[in-house]
């Protein structure tokens, strides 16, 4: 077991915090958990929307939780090393003052903003 996700909230958050024990929870309450309460092992759960299958790959950082089928993984690292060059390439024209921000403008417009050329370019 190499940590824990939990859809519902959490107690003792700086004694987790300073672990070495991963834990993502929804949010911090100041009671206990039921230790009694129904359970089952080895079945789909759903955590905030996301299914979760017995044999899955769990991966979370501080900025979320995600799961996938093994069978997935070689497309996935594929997928997101792609994406990645995509962001860095876009953080450097971001930086250079060279982005083509056109798409949001026409977003803004598709939205009915109509105020958009007040922003500031630079």
């Amino acid at each position: 077991l190499g940590g824990l996700v939990i859809d519902g909230a959490i107690r003792d958050t700086v004694a987790i915090a300073a672990s070495e024990f991963p834990c993502f929870a929804r949010g911090v309450i100041h009671r206990g958990p039921y230790k009694d309460g129904p359970g089952q092992i080895n079945v789909p759960v759903t955590i905030g929307g996301m299914v979760v299958n017995p044999g899955d790959i769990v991966v979370g950082d501080e900025d979320g939780v995600l799961a996938f089928s093994p069978a997935l993984l070689g497309g996935l690292i594929v997928d997101a090393s792609e994406k990645a060059a995509q962001e860095q390439d876009q953080l450097a024209a971001t930086l250079a003052g060279t982005l083509d921000r056109s798409w949001i403008d026409a977003a803004l417009r598709s939205k009915g903003l109509t105020d958009i050329g007040s922003r500031r370019d630079g």
